[in-house]
């Protein structure tokens, strides 16, 4: 049986991955990006870039595979942007109506940067809990807005 997309979105983020990373290396094939790229890219976006907690990994990891379907589909660079900032707006509003923001350190309510609560987010299983949610919820927005 084929594995839907956000399973292989968690699976990349369960095997070592960040978010980002998990959410662009799932389309790399399809989009037509080296695998090893789309990591190396996506690589400083984990924990809301470089672990800042600002906009969640898997968020910006989405806005890299819109914009990359949105210029293998119109050649026009004035469409592509177009397009490409409609699907963003229309990802935005689904991701926050599901987890009611964006923003890495309201998701998590830890501080990724120290010691302290980075064992407070594996005690609680964040990791599993949201970020997995966020990654899988992400795969499937993008699913959704990718078939319009």
């Amino acid at each position: 049986m084929k594995k839907k997309p956000a399973d292989i979105g968690v699976e990349s983020f369960r095997n070592g991955l960040n978010c980002a990373q998990s959410v662009l290396t799932t389309y790399a094939s399809k989009l037509d990006i080296d695998n090893k790229l789309a990591k190396d890219i996506a690589s400083g976006f984990g924990g809301g870039m470089g672990k800042l907690q600002l906009t969640c990994g898997a968020v910006t990891g989405s806005f890299m595979v819109l914009s990359q379907y949105n210029s293998k589909n119109f050649m026009d660079d004035k469409k592509r942007k177009e397009n490409t900032n409609l699907m963003i707006q229309k990802f935005n509003d689904n991701f926050i109506s599901l987890h009611e923001t964006t923003d890495c350190s309201s998701l998590l309510k830890c501080d990724l940067k120290t010691e302290e609560g980075q064992n407070y987010a594996r005690e609680n299983n964040l990791y599993e809990r949201v970020c997995e949610k966020c990654v899988s919820d992400s795969i499937d927005i993008i699913e959704e807005l990718i078939k319009e």
